[in-house]
């Protein structure tokens, strides 16, 4: 369970799509980030585990590009990002596993 001292998480949409799509970016920030990714019975650090396992899952690498980055803030470690993708990729199927890792090769040598 998520301590009081733990970091607010807070979105991005605004800033990204605020001016295009400003009903989407306010669903982002304030249901989404707010309320959802703030909710205390996981920490964000497993909100960002479980997020990356997903998105990997899916195939889904633009968003999983933006939560490895967010995971390592959250303090997953790389190799902790490393071993979820691996362990996704048996059961999401070897093409989204190759995907998310090369996604997370080039994010995480940034």
């Amino acid at each position: 369970m998520a301590q009081d001292s733990t970091p607010r998480q807070v979105g991005g949409g605004r800033s990204s799509l605020g001016d295009f799509a400003p009903k989407f970016a306010a669903l982002t920030d304030d249901v989404l980030f707010e309320d959802v990714w703030n909710r205390p019975e996981l920490s964000p650090r497993d909100r960002s585990l479980v997020t990356v396992a997903v998105l990997a899952a899916g195939g889904d690498l633009d968003q999983l590009a933006f939560h490895l980055g967010r995971g390592i803030e959250n303090a997953l470690t790389q190799e902790e990002l490393i071993e979820a993708i691996t362990h996704v990729a048996f059961y999401a199927g070897w093409p989204k596993g190759m995907g998310a890792m090369s996604t997370a090769k080039r994010v995480l040598s940034e």
